[in-house]
C-alpha cells in the first residue's frame, strides 16, 4: 500500500475525518470500517496533552492500520491549544514519529522552524496551513502566502478561507490550477462544494465530520464520500481497490 508521503503526491484525493481523545481506539475502529483514508488527530481537542497519552492515542490508529495527520492548531487559527508555543513545539516533537504527517500554521512563526526540523528528522511530510474564517483575500495575497509556506519547508500547503460567492471560489480555484501539492477548501455555505469538487481539480485532501466539531461548510463523511464516488472514477476505483486489499 502506498505510504502518505506518496498519496498526498497525487492519485486519488484523500478523506480525513477529525478526532479527539475522548475513545481513541473506538473512534479507529469506526473509522477503520467505515473506509476513512486518514485521521486528522486534533490534539488542540485532547482532554491531555501529556506526552505519553497523546502517543497512546495516535497508537490506536496505527494499530488499526489507518494514516495519521497531527494537528494541534492555535487559537489565532480557530483552534484550541491553550498552551504556549514552547510546549506545542514539546508536544509537536514527542509525537511527531508516532504519526504520518504534521499540520502546522504558516503564521506559528516561532514553532514552524522546529516542527519542519523534528518532521524531517523523522521522514514525514509537513502541511503548512493558512486560514482565515472571515473572507478570502485576493489572488495576489494568497499566492504569496502559498509560496510563504513553500519556503518555509511545507510539502503540501493548505488553504483554507471563507467564501463569500462564486468570485472567492474562482480565486481559490486557481491556486490548485497554478500550484502542484495544495489543499484548498472554501468554507462557509457558499463553500461547501469546494470540499467535492476542489479534489477533482487536484485538492489533495477533503476534510469531513462523522459527529464531532464539523468547520464551517463541512460535509458528513458519508456524504462526501457518495459525492466523490459519484464525480471521481479515481476516487471511485481508489475505494473499491482498498475494500478488497
Amino acid at each position: 500500500m502506498a505510504t502518505l508521503r506518496e498519496r498526498l503526491a497525487g492519485g486519488a484525493p484523500l478523506v480525513a475525518v477529525s478526532f479527539g481523545d475522548d475513545d481513541a481506539e473506538g473512534d479507529a475502529a469506526r473509522a477503520r470500517a467505515l473506509g476513512v483514508d486518514l485521521a486528522e488527530l486534533r490534539i488542540d481537542w485532547y482532554r491531555s496533552y501529556a506526552p505519553g497519552d497523546v502517543r497512546r492515542a495516535a497508537a490506536a490508529f496505527r494499530a488499526a492500520g489507518l494514516p495519521t495527520l497531527a494537528t494541534i492548531r492555535s487559537k489565532a487559527e480557530g483552534g484550541y491549544w491553550p498552551g504556549d508555543d514552547a510546549e506545542r513545539l514539546a508536544l509537536f516533537e514527542a509525537v511527531i514519529p508516532e504519526v504520518d504527517a504534521v499540520d502546522v500554521e504558516l503564521s506559528s512563526a516561532g514553532i514552524l522552524p522546529g516542527v519542519v526540523a523534528a518532521a524531517r528528522a523523522a521522514d514525514r511530510p509537513v502541511i503548512v496551513s493558512y486560514h482565515d474564517f472571515e473572507a478570502t483575500p485576493d489572488e495576489a495575497a494568497l499566492r504569496a502566502t502559498v509560496e510563504a509556506a513553500v519556503a518555509a519547508g511545507a510539502d503540501v500547503v493548505k488553504i483554507s478561507t471563507m467564501a463569500r460567492g462564486p468570485e472567492d471560489l474562482r480565486v481559490l480555484a486557481g491556486l490548485l490550477l497554478r500550484y502542484d501539492s495544495m489543499i484548498v477548501i472554501g468554507m462557509g455555505a457558499e463553500g461547501a462544494g469546494s470540499r467535492v469538487f476542489f479534489p477533482l481539480l487536484g485538492s489533495r485532501i477533503t476534510y469531513s465530520a462523522i459527529g464531532g466539531r464539523p468547520a464551517p461548510g463541512q460535509l458528513p463523511f458519508a456524504e462526501t464520500v457518495r459525492l466523490l464516488e459519484t464525480f471521481s472514477p479515481g476516487y471511485a476505483a481508489r475505494r473499491a481497490a482498498d475494500g478488497d486489499a
